[in-house]
């Protein structure tokens, strides 16, 4: 996964330079350009991260297809809610299950929780990977290279746990996450937050890969439909990135929004999944 991850950094710095220069509608040698790469070498380094050539990928970047997907992805929401298993979305979903600290544990802040913690190589760059015996608690993306200021942040929700630094557990789960093949067992998650934040990362776990949805859907999902700004922010306050996708959630006009992991990574989340989702869709 390593080369993978390298493989990251210039894409975003690529995604970076169309979201800049996109009215110019610059050619391969211009983006090849901008991340000092030849052509041959970026087409390369594109292939081998998303599995498609670049001109296919960045059709997933652009504000029309982003509108369309969230035309076409009710279709796909409802077979998923319908059967909790939507072909051939689901081909390259991850199957999740959850449990929510008690209100004790909740009120304790996890103390004497023991919680094995390190950092891992993934497709979208370096990241933190935490877990307790009952599930992965914490998956945030580290961001201008600060390791420190990420592990605090992860630190400050679990403020009265016993943390061990676990760097090959952290790399086996990063492994199975973002593993492209299928047959992965379960990933359980162990989630502390409020009643309604739990309600709401539970709708996003709804949402199969190749679909997106609002905000103000989340907020119904979550049985409260008036409270978008609160489902907002819950959805910025997903402890778990990427298996809990809250970069699915766009908003209503097609726009992707926020993202506390980037915009710039949101961007290549929803374009690499896009990717996979076509790919198991012509093979299905």
């Amino acid at each position: 996964m390593p080369a993978i991850a390298d493989d990251y950094a210039r894409i975003e710095r690529a995604i970076r330079f169309l979201d800049t220069h996109f009215p110019e509608q610059p050619a391969l040698e211009e983006v090849a350009r901008s991340v000092n790469l030849s052509p041959h070498h970026f087409q390369r380094v594109f292939k081998r991260w998303a599995g498609i050539s670049p001109k296919r990928f960045l059709q997933h970047l652009t504000l029309d297809y982003a509108k369309r997907t969230l035309q076409e992805s009710p279709n796909l929401l409802d077979a998923a809610y319908a059967t909790g298993l939507s072909s051939p979305s689901r081909l390259h979903d991850l199957f999740v299950t959850v449990e929510a600290v008690t209100p004790g544990e909740f009120r304790r802040h996890g103390e004497g929780l023991p919680i094995e913690w390190g950092f891992a190589e993934t497709p979208f760059g370096e990241c933190l990977i935490a877990a307790t015996a009952r599930g992965i608690c914490s998956l945030s993306f580290v961001l201008a290279d600060d390791r420190r200021a990420t592990f605090a942040a992860f630190e400050s929700n679990w403020p009265k746990a016993r943390f061990a630094e676990r760097p090959e557990t952290a790399r086996g789960l990063a492994r199975r996450i973002f593993a492209r093949a299928g047959g992965r067992p379960p990933f359980h998650l162990f989630l502390k937050g409020t009643n309604f934040q739990i309600k709401v990362w539970e709708a996003l776990l709804k949402i199969p890969a190749g679909a997106v949805t609002t905000y103000e859907a989340v907020a119904e999902l979550a049985g409260k439909p008036k409270a978008i700004r609160a489902a907002g922010s819950a959805v910025g306050d997903n402890p778990i990135a990427f298996l809990i996708p809250c970069h699915r959630v766009i908003r209503k006009t097609g726009a992707l929004g926020g993202y506390g992991g980037g915009i710039s990574r949101k961007r290549a989340m929803l374009a690499w999944e896009a990717a996979h989702w076509n790919e198991a869709a012509k093979s299905a």
